[in-house]
């Protein structure tokens, strides 16, 4: 497996549980899980994977922590790194914005020299809209632990799977 960092921004935790999760599955230690708050963007530097996590908060928006690390790590050199999104969000409640933060971040990044992995068929999925859906499929790992919290160990196994069969 090519060396791999987590990065995730969470303001209720959920985002965190996740990015723990999904480490968990890939084996992936504690020193290579970082929450964006304190992350350093030199810490990228090392890695080959780079699997960004973010919430979605209000209407669409990017979780807050990723306000000042996003731009910082859109200026990073990121030439030939890989990305996997994942999202977590609420499909029900914000049915027009499920997962946008997800979206955000690959609208910032998709032009640095990162190629994207991981996206996932929207089907199975109860939503209206969301930013994060590229190309008829979401850009990432979408989570809803609101209301489909019995789905999400059988999305994160499947999706794990689906990394590590694209070469991670």
């Amino acid at each position: 497996m090519k060396k791999t960092g987590i990065f995730y921004g969470s303001s209720s935790g959920t985002t965190e549980d996740i990015a723990q999760r999904i480490a968990g599955q890939l084996g992936i230690g504690s020193a290579d899980i970082y929450n964006v708050t304190d992350a350093a963007v030199g810490a990228v530097a090392p890695y080959d994977v780079l699997i960004l996590g973010t919430s979605t908060w209000g209407v669409g928006d990017l979780q807050d922590d990723w306000d000042s690390f996003l731009p910082k790590l859109k200026k990073a050199d990121l030439s030939g790194k890989v990305i996997a999104l994942f999202g977590t969000g609420d499909s029900s409640s914000f049915s027009d914005t499920f997962c946008d933060g997800m979206g955000v971040i690959y609208e910032q990044l998709k032009t640095t020299g990162a190629s994207f992995t991981g996206a996932v068929p929207t089907d199975g999925y109860s939503f209206d809209d969301s930013a994060a859906v590229v190309n008829d499929a979401f850009i990432g790992l979408p989570i809803d632990e609101v209301n489909e919290s019995n789905l999400t160990d059988k999305r994160i196994a499947q999706w794990v799977e689906q990394l590590k069969a694209e070469g991670l």
